[in-house]
């Protein structure tokens, strides 16, 4: 019978060392008994930015980038985005199971209960410049929330900590409310605690001068199902921030401001603007082959295709494309749509893209939905950070849980200058 070992031979000393294998890894300390002296600190592993190795042990999402595989806690995104509703998604990603109908109505009064802001919270936002982006807000006004909430740097009690976490979800989206509201110039609309969770945040992101604002079920259906599947996405930036904060004992509300930064990025969170930008570039169906021969020949790349993990076609694009066909039946077609689909077929025709594994990721069609429903480009990583808030703290609270996790602190290797002596001033070339 085969052994859960890997046997590695040092070539500079000629020992022999055996590494216990299990899931698939081998501990990065193990590493260190491979010494070619006694004061040598022992081997590391180099890994620049983190391409090869697990940080952390998870129960929360799988990925199977090879086959175009998502799973929250065992359940299958399609069957969640189908049948749940965001909240449900949320109960299931921090408590592990899917709600009953009793656990669902208490959980959606207890987040109902926590919507409103305090209204110093207005004067904070309403000190920002005129043309502040949303983003920055809403990171803002979440690390805010900790001088409000201090009893918050309690981590470790859980029923305190489970507070903050529920104060966390139903607050993210009057923040992003308030940060679009003020960039827009309009007054603050404040939440309507008789509206769903989606229906509350298009309450207070549009409703005007009508007493009541009613919003629509297939507007309120597909911010459900794009909060979905934005909820969690495993150990990507954002949540590595999270974690990487929370490892320290931080309150929540300055661990998800960090994590919400780190969606700030171009990189992270603003993969759906791009989209955006990118086919209003080509602005017509006839540019488009063109334009993906521009893209084979190395002037830029193609926005929404490919991601670091999937290696097949991510499967919450298929579902973020049926959505987008609800929403402009009520809000009209976006004229990109055409420009997307065609883009889009070609891709996934030509050998260029297949044979480099260049699928549309959700990012292709989610900011052609926000667009449509009447967002600014600007308030694209904002509605990515909502639903991401859950993700988030389920991987914060699984953190504080994890016997084994310990303040992050990864090692270096020293590339810069040998001890040196001081120079005065004066001697110095």
């Amino acid at each position: 019978m085969a052994k859960e070992t890997l046997t590695v031979t040092d070539n500079r000393t000629g020992r022999t060392y055996e590494l216990p294998v299990s899931d698939g890894t081998i501990r990065a300390m193990d590493l260190r008994q491979i010494k070619v002296g006694d004061d040598d600190f022992g081997l590391m592993s180099y890994d620049p930015a983190y391409k090869n190795t697990a940080s952390t042990r998870s129960s929360i999402t799988f990925i199977d980038g090879e086959k175009g595989v998502l799973w929250y806690r065992g359940y299958s995104i399609d069957e969640l985005a189908e049948n749940c509703t965001f909240l449900e998604v949320a109960y299931l990603l921090l408590f592990g199971e899917l709600p009953n109908r009793d656990q669902l109505q208490v959980w959606e009064r207890e987040i109902t209960h926590h919507t409103l802001l305090h209204e110093n919270m207005k004067g904070l936002y309403e000190d920002f410049r005129y043309d502040a982006h949303p983003m920055g807000m809403l990171i803002s006004g979440v690390a805010a929330l900790s001088t409000f909430y201090p009893e918050a740097k309690a981590v470790e009690d859980v029923e305190n900590r489970l507070l903050q976490i529920k104060r966390l979800i139903a607050k993210m989206p009057t923040l992003a409310a308030y940060a679009y509201r003020f960039s827009m110039g309009f007054p603050i609309n404040y939440p309507d605690n008789d509206l769903t969770y989606a229906g509350n945040f298009l309450n207070m992101m549009f409703k005007m001068v009508e007493p009541t604002y009613e919003p629509h079920p297939a507007l309120q259906r597909a911010l459900d199902v794009l909060f979905i599947l934005h909820a969690d996405h495993e150990q990507n930036a954002g949540t590595t921030a999270m974690r990487t904060v929370g490892s320290t004992l931080s309150d929540p509300y300055c661990a998800v401001s960090a994590a919400a930064a780190a969606l700030y990025g171009p990189r992270h969170g603003g993969a759906n603007e791009a989209v955006v930008r990118m086919l209003t570039e080509i602005g017509h169906v006839d540019e488009v082959p063109d334009y993906v021969e521009r893209v084979k020949n190395g002037e830029f790349r193609l926005m929404g295709f490919g991601h670091r993990v999937y290696k097949n076609y991510d499967p919450r694009a298929r579902i973020v494309k049926q959505v987008a066909d609800d929403v402009f039946d009520v809000m009209g077609r976006n004229p990109l749509l055409d420009i997307a689909l065609e883009l889009e077929r070609i891709a996934l025709q030509d050998d260029y893209f297949v044979s480099r594994k260049l699928y549309p990721n959700v990012d292709f069609y989610s900011g052609i939905i926000y667009q449509a429903m009447g967002l600014p480009t600007s308030m694209f990583p904002v509605m990515f950070a909502i639903p991401r808030t859950v993700g988030w703290l389920a991987q914060w609270q699984e953190l504080l849980e994890d016997p084994e996790e310990a303040i992050a602190r990864p090692r270096q290797i020293y590339t810069g200058s040998q001890k040196r002596d001081y120079r005065p001033i004066d001697d110095r070339a």
